[in-house]
């Protein structure tokens, strides 16, 4: 069986030319989006476990158990808000 040809490699690694290092700017204009997707993620836990707590008679006693589900949306809707984080 014959062999293989030996491919020869660089042993210099040479960064491309043209890149500037990655500084990640604070102030972008986005400021609003960390406090939100906090707040509702804080939201929706503290709705959740007052539902618990209270044994089904807060925060709204008419929704019954589907309480949870509106803690658990209010959470989903601070996942969405986080999307738009850079």
């Amino acid at each position: 069986m014959p062999k293989s040809r030996i491919r020869k490699k660089k042993d210099t690694y040479t960064p491309p030319e043209g890149q500037k290092s990655g500084k990640i700017d604070l102030r972008s204009g986005r400021s609003w989006v960390a406090p939100l997707m906090l707040a509702m993620f804080a939201l929706g836990l503290v709705w959740i476990v007052l539902y618990y707590l209270t044994s089904g008679s807060l925060p709204v006693d008419a929704l019954g158990d589907w309480n949870i589900v509106v803690g658990f949306g209010f959470i989903a809707v601070g996942f969405v808000v986080s999307t738009q984080w850079k």
